[in-house]
């Protein structure tokens, strides 16, 4: 089963372990593949209002970010980061935190949230976004520099929250 909880200064060596090889591939997120781990940090940890863990027996498997997408004006509307270790994929662990995240962005009073840069070829993320109501807003053509793919797509995904 998995347990969501925020993220706790002791955990970082874990989410670090997590998110060091996502980045360094260079396929879903626009982080430098060379992004140092204190940078890593502050994108993660230390800039989004609250960061969040999901275990599963006790082992940390998963963790995303919750933050206003724009301030001011825009901050009603959520943004969040997900990642989940190489070993838990495909086991409900990016569901549940999708399914946590959305909550716990209804219950900080956001109207709505949106993810501003899904990577076309990234279409595990882009189904199960779809399968909690997202929709794909815009495309910024060949705005990705993949790795193996060249210049791909990138899809903004939105749902309303009430």
């Amino acid at each position: 089963m998995v347990t969501l909880r925020k993220f706790a200064p002791a955990d970082w060596p874990a989410v670090w372990g997590m998110l060091e090889p996502v980045f360094r591939l260079g396929e879903t997120y626009i982080f430098p593949p060379d992004i140092s781990e204190a940078d890593a940090r502050i994108a993660w940890i230390d800039t989004p209002a609250e960061t969040f863990v999901a275990e599963v027996d006790g082992q940390i498997v998963g963790t995303y970010y919750l933050k206003p997408n724009q301030p001011g004006a825009g901050s009603h509307v959520a943004n969040c980061g997900y990642i989940v270790s190489s070993a838990a994929r495909g086991k409900g662990v990016a569901t549940a935190m999708c399914e946590h995240s959305l909550q716990t962005a209804r219950d900080r009073g956001f109207l709505a949230m949106q993810f501003n840069s899904v990577v076309s070829t990234n279409t595990g993320a882009i189904r199960l976004w779809k399968k909690h109501g997202f929709d794909v807003i815009g495309v910024i053509p060949a705005g990705f520099r993949h790795p193996q793919q060249g210049l791909v797509d990138v899809c903004i995904m939105h749902r309303s929250l009430r």
